[in-house]
């Protein structure tokens, strides 16, 4: 049973990680990378490394896609501004 849980959580990760790779939009880019994040969680606590997985969930899934949400507003709204003001 462990072997099934632990094959399905890499392939959760591999889905994940090739979506993030796929995809074209920063925006979308972050959010495809908390969920990456969410699967590595799971594919370690599967492993049985519940200190790695909280520490994946909180970095991995919270913290970078959010600073990277954040970095592509602040891109965009600046495009905004350079392009509105000539």
């Amino acid at each position: 049973m462990a072997d099934v849980l632990t094959v399905l959580a890499l392939l959760l990760v591999a889905v994940a990680a090739t979506a993030a790779v796929a995809v074209r939009d920063p925006a979308r880019q972050a959010l495809v990378l908390a969920v990456l994040g969410l699967a590595l969680a799971v594919l370690f606590t599967v492993l049985q490394a519940p200190d790695v997985a909280l520490s994946q969930l909180a970095v991995g899934s919270a913290l970078t896609p959010l600073l990277i949400l954040l970095s592509v507003r602040k891109v965009r709204r600046r495009g905004r501004d350079e392009d509105g003001g000539r």
